[in-house]
């Protein structure tokens, strides 16, 4: 099969070809119709976080075709049918975590793209308890016009795309899932913060809309653009990361991987707040006095997601509903791809169009 691999952290991807993969039992054979393009794997790619493996075929928003693999043993689709494989790729199901609903804390997990290879490549295997069963696209070829190096009309108040297709739905299996925990650990917070307005951010920023909260938007200083984006989805207020918002928040969530800005979105929320850093990786978080912590804000992290995360998520999206604006490119173009995101050159999330 044709893939593209990361062979050591810092260097770029490159093509290959390499065998087939073999699923072994409780486990599906995909063919990869599409894959996002996630910040994890860029700190993969760039080092900042350990690969299980090399080579290793990086990416964890797959949107996949069975076509093979133990589909009887436990499996969640029959052949032909769409799945979503999400970062969470394995878990032993018989620990605390696991027999708790807390499967995502899992300390022998493995993970897509990371423990598991992914889907920057035409077929890959996934185990079936961790493949969510996904809608057909209205059409054939809905949504898939899209050019390699530009934009998806299907952000904003676009209507012509399929919010079924492949390119809609990858996104969501990382950037949208692991954005929806983050918010749901907000509670019912009214006034909610993202820090960093990409992939999930421009997802979340809609279904908190659709919940009634109102969005306050932080972009990098500068990005006019950005914060145009986040305005057209509903932010009532969108500004650079170093800007104070009009009023105070009930909940901040970030997204960019800087630790810088814990103490500034501490210093944004109400007492009683709640700072959610939502990323894997951050940098270091530096001091801040206690003052800006005291009044009982709270600051906690996300971890990963949980299949029941997923389901919640995935059935909730039609009914928002959520649009991705989209940047599509091919598979081998993935290093382009990521390079792009580090560089910020688009707005909303990143795809690659496998199949």
């Amino acid at each position: 099969m044709r893939a593209i691999v990361l062979d050591a952290p810092d260097r770029p991807l490159r093509a290959a070809e390499l065998p087939d993969p073999e699923p072994g039992p409780g486990e599906l054979l995909l063919r990869v119709r599409a894959c996002g393009v996630c910040r994890t794997d860029l700190h993969l790619r760039d080092g900042d976080l350990a690969a299980g493996h090399s080579p290793l075929v990086l990416g964890h928003q797959i949107v996949g075709e069975v076509i093979g693999g133990d589909v009887e043993a436990g499996a969640r689709a029959a052949v032909g049918a769409r799945v979503g494989v999400p970062w969470l790729g394995w878990t032993c199901g018989v620990c605390a975590y696991c027999t708790s609903g807390r499967e995502n804390l899992c300390a022998r997990a493995q993970f897509t793209g990371c423990d598991r290879d992914g889907g920057y490549a035409e077929l890959t295997v996934a185990d079936a308890r961790f493949c969510f069963p996904l809608p057909e696209p209205r059409g054939a070829g809905a949504a898939r016009s899209a050019s390699a190096a530009g934009a998806a009309a299907i952000g904003g108040g676009a209507t012509a795309a399929d919010p079924a297709s492949d390119e809609q739905l990858a996104p969501l299996l990382c950037a949208g899932l692991i954005g929806y925990r983050a918010l749901r650990m907000t509670g019912d917070a009214a006034r909610v913060g993202l820090y960093g307005f990409g992939a999930a951010a421009h997802l979340i920023c809609q279904v908190a809309v659709h919940e009634g909260r109102e969005v306050f938007a932080f972009t990098r200083e500068g990005d006019g653009a950005g914060q145009r984006f986040a305005r057209e989805l509903g932010a009532v207020w969108a500004g650079g990361s170093a800007e104070r918002p009009p009023q105070p928040l009930d909940a901040a969530v970030i997204f960019a991987p800087v630790g810088a800005l814990v103490p500034i979105a501490l210093r944004n929320v109400a007492r009683g707040g709640i700072v959610v850093c939502a990323g894997i990786h951050m940098s270091d978080v530096p001091a801040f006095p206690y003052a800006d912590l005291w009044g009982e804000r709270t600051i906690r992290s996300v971890a990963n997601l949980t299949r029941a995360d997923g389901e919640e998520f995935l059935a909730l999206a039609p009914d928002v509903p959520l649009r991705t604006q989209v940047t599509t490119y091919p598979l081998d173009a993935a290093e382009r791809a990521l390079a792009d995101l580090r560089a910020g050159a688009f707005e909303g999330a990143a795809v690659l169009r496998i199949a």
